[in-house]
């Protein structure tokens, strides 16, 4: 089964027909796309309207999740309805199944939070800030876990913004890592099991790396792969 995946688009108003040339050619290549946040650059609705024309009716499923550029217009729920209704899955502590020709793919997928990796990260502890902030990350792993939990098929795909592991962050200054990813959304990963694991968010950082518990993951932001989409191919385990 071929994946295709990209992240951190960005699109702005001015970027319709952008991507559009360079996803003709998807069903030739890939048997769905993944898209991994930040699909927009401020999070408004003209925006999404620029992401639901350029990923619509591309011959393939596509399935997302938001990022945290989605968020900022506090338009999150508008987007992610206005991407459905363009035909585009968009999941937050969800997952979904499709058959596809080559066996059925479960994707579980939230937006993820920071927080930071073992024995560096933030705790539910102190001023209510801190604890929302460390409190959303706990909830959002949760919520990966329980959509990974539910799922049954051939391959399972974890589809976050915020990155699941420090591997795919390197390039980035470690200053920022609490603010890249959580240790969290690795310990879900590894707990209810996944075939591949991909993330956006980290414009400087690493393609490869991998949970604790071995499963592949993989920094797909634009920035990163510097290509319309990256293609990872699941093989059966017996393979």
């Amino acid at each position: 089964m071929r994946i295709a995946a990209i992240g951190d688009v960005h699109l702005g108003t001015e970027s319709s027909g952008l991507l559009r040339p360079e996803l003709r050619d998807l069903p030739e290549r890939a048997d769905a796309l993944l898209l991994a946040g930040d699909l927009t650059e401020h999070g408004s609705m003209d925006e999404a309207r620029v992401v639901a024309a350029e990923f619509a009716d591309l011959g393939v499923p596509v399935i997302a999740v938001l990022g945290n550029h989605d968020y900022h217009g506090d338009n999150e729920d508008a987007i992610a309805k206005l991407l459905r209704d363009h035909g585009i899955t968009v999941l937050e502590g969800t997952g979904v199944t499709l058959e596809l020709d080559d066996g059925s793919l479960g994707v579980a997928g939230t937006k993820g939070f920071g927080g930071g990796f073992a024995g560096r990260c933030a705790g539910i502890f102190g001023e209510r800030l801190m604890r929302e902030f460390a409190g959303h990350t706990v909830d959002l792993a949760e919520s990966l876990g329980s959509a990974l939990a539910e799922l049954s098929a051939d391959f399972t795909i974890a589809l976050t913004h915020y990155s699941p592991v420090t591997e795919t962050l390197l390039g980035e200054p470690a200053e920022l890592y609490p603010f890249l990813g959580s240790y969290l959304l690795g310990e879900a990963i590894d707990e209810y099991g996944a075939d591949l694991a991909l993330h956006g968010h980290a414009h400087a950082g690493s393609e490869h790396g991998k949970t604790p518990g071995g499963v592949p993951v993989r920094n797909v932001a634009g920035p990163v792969i510097r290509a319309a989409y990256r293609v990872y191919e699941l093989q059966p385990a017996a393979a």
